[in-house]
């Protein structure tokens, strides 16, 4: 069966590097038409199985992580399942590499094949609303005048900034004493301009490592859209994010992305159609739901919110709740966690609502 996935990102050219495991599957990656300047940017996730080759395209890892609030510090630990960053650009040219040794063709979209007995995927990323909820941010890779940055721990949240536009931690990956990814982050429905994260960057450096920026080595930014989207083309079966990837409450893609295609790849060898389904369940979106309530309506209720969490689960739980692999246990166990007016505030909007569509 000619298989075309529609897109060059990170579903695209992870599938097409499991080509091998789709024998009857002739699969192209198509460029779409009009498609923006590809931009290198740095992608975070936690080490699960059957992420070697992300693993191997790595730039560094940790495992340890912490997430700081104004009266509260929480490191967690987890040997087996270390955070990990690397350069988007290098992972996916690993894929190209294992893609083309399985026979791969990589095409422009006018090369598509339009005689109706192809399958085609759309990998291109999903529409949110006008007044969808949002992750915006920008990130710097800065070099500072005196070694201050602890190596031995990754930062996911600190809480310690403004937070009159939403709620807003700073984002920090230590690569050496002097040198880190600094990342200024919003959760709220309006992007703000770029001075907004850049001064919030290095006020954030200055008060509490008392260090300067003296280089910035690489820039990027980016926003996330978070709760329900629509997909790119509703002609067009989805793939990755356009197929439901997104957790939608923390905006957490990669290892989703991994579990729909694995999930798809078993599925054909049992003799089921390829297709691409969202790899969230029910009640971890109608979670997530309320959730995005909370800090939509009280942001202010985010840092204790997140640190509460951090405080009362294990590196492994963190992980296993992040990555979609909570039993009804660990569920119960975030939820007595949670801040109780607000998450009962947020329930009670969405006690007798059926569970959303991630991508509807």
């Amino acid at each position: 069966m000619k298989t075309q996935v529609l897109g060059n990102g990170v579903a695209a050219m992870m599938l097409a590097s499991n080509a091998d495991k789709l024998p009857n599957h002739t699969i192209s990656v198509v460029h779409p038409d009009n498609a923006p300047m590809a931009r290198d940017h740095m992608l975070g996730f936690w080490n699960m199985d059957g992420l070697d080759l992300a693993v191997d395209s790595s730039r560094a890892s940790w495992s340890n992580w912490a997430i700081i609030t104004n009266t509260n510090k929480s490191v967690l630990h987890s040997e087996k399942h270390a955070y990990h960053i690397m350069h988007k650009a290098n992972y996916l040219q690993n894929c190209r590499n294992k893609a083309e040794e399985h026979g791969v063709d990589f095409i422009e979209q006018a090369d598509m094949s339009t005689d109706g007995r192809s399958l085609t995927f759309d990998s291109r990323p999903p529409t949110a609303s006008n007044n969808a909820m949002l992750q915006h941010f920008v990130g710097q890779e800065v070099e500072v005048d005196k070694p201050v940055f602890d190596t031995s721990t990754a930062i996911l949240m600190d809480f310690r900034v403004d937070q009159s536009e939403g709620m807003h931690f700073i984002y920090l990956l230590p690569y050496s004493p002097t040198q880190a990814l600094v990342e200024s982050t919003l959760f709220s429905a309006t992007v703000l301009e770029r001075e907004f994260y850049t001064n919030a960057i290095e006020t954030y450096l200055l008060d509490h490592y008392g260090a300067s920026i003296i280089d910035v080595i690489h820039e990027e930014q980016g926003v996330i859209p978070m709760g329900v989207l629509s997909p790119h083309d509703s002609k067009i079966p989805g793939i990755g994010a356009n197929a439901g990837a997104i957790r939608p409450a923390s905006g957490y893609t990669f290892v989703f992305i991994h579990q729909q295609i694995q999930r798809a790849i078993e599925a054909s060898k049992q003799g089921k159609p390829l297709r691409f389904k969202r790899p969230h369940k029910s009640v971890d979106v109608w979670m997530d739901a309320v959730l995005l309530t909370v800090l939509r309506n009280w942001p202010q209720q985010g840092p204790k919110l997140f640190a509460r969490m951090a405080a009362s689960l294990t590196g492994d739980e963190f992980v296993q709740f992040m990555s979609g692999q909570a039993n009804w246990r660990l569920r119960f166990k975030v939820i007595m966690a949670m801040p109780k007016l607000p998450f009962i505030r947020g329930v009670s909007k969405h006690l007798f609502q059926r569970p959303q569509k991630v991508v509807s």
